[in-house]
């Protein structure tokens, strides 16, 4: 379980929220009513009806809508011969509902170390690609140790959402190694045992190697 300080806005005002992470759900309590959901942009309240709280919060088919989230996590960052670390300023700008989508997301993250900051060069809904703008930004002896950057680590053809739908292969690592295409891809995502987050990081993270797998 880890925890990050930030804020929560909407029309009503801002409030300092913490949001507790334990790997699967993202949990946050706003103005007394707990929330969860899986990619900070798909909080819903917990045994409340829209109802019961629709003067206190935007909410569209139970999920929040037009609002700003920020916060921190920090992440190791691999400099040169050694580990040090860094925090990954967020900020997540959600507008209303339109039909069946959000009319738009926009997601800014800034990585800080070292007195040095870096930013994804435009807005952006998924952390894959915010997060990977930055990594192409960083010195060739600097990355982030984390999911995004792991050897063992890809998405689903079927598509993914804006964080935490990274499918793990650290089980079955010589396997995922050996695929060059979509077809060689599926038998081996049948045997992926977890979904992982972009930011999380375990024991066996190694390095990616550009060209590795689905994702490339």
């Amino acid at each position: 379980m880890v925890e990050y300080q930030g804020t929560y806005t909407d029309k009503n005002g801002s409030e300092p929220i913490t949001i507790c992470n334990d790997g699967t759900t993202l949990r946050t309590v706003i103005r007394d009513i707990v929330f969860e959901g899986e990619m900070f942009d798909d909080f819903a309240p917990v045994g409340r009806d829209d109802s019961d709280i629709s003067d206190r919060f935007p909410l569209k088919y139970g999920i929040l809508e037009s609002i700003i989230i920020e916060w921190k996590m920090p992440i190791p960052i691999w400099q040169g011969d050694q580990e040090t670390e860094s925090i990954l300023h967020v900020r997540l700008e959600m507008g209303p509902w339109a039909e069946w989508n959000i009319e738009y997301q926009r997601l800014w993250l800034v990585l800080e170390y070292d007195n040095r900051r870096f930013t994804n060069s435009k807005p952006d809904a998924w952390f894959e690609y915010a997060m990977l703008d930055i990594q192409s930004q960083l010195p060739d002896d600097v990355y982030m140790k984390a999911c995004i950057n792991c050897l063992y680590s890809d998405y689903s053809p079927y598509g993914h959402g804006m964080f935490g739908c990274m499918a793990c292969f650290r089980t079955c690592k010589e396997e995922y190694l050996q695929v060059k295409s979509k077809d060689d891809y599926w038998p081996v995502l049948e045997k992926c045992q977890r979904i992982v987050q972009e930011t999380y990081l375990c024991d066996k993270f190694e390095r990616r190697v550009p060209g590795t797998g689905y994702r490339g």
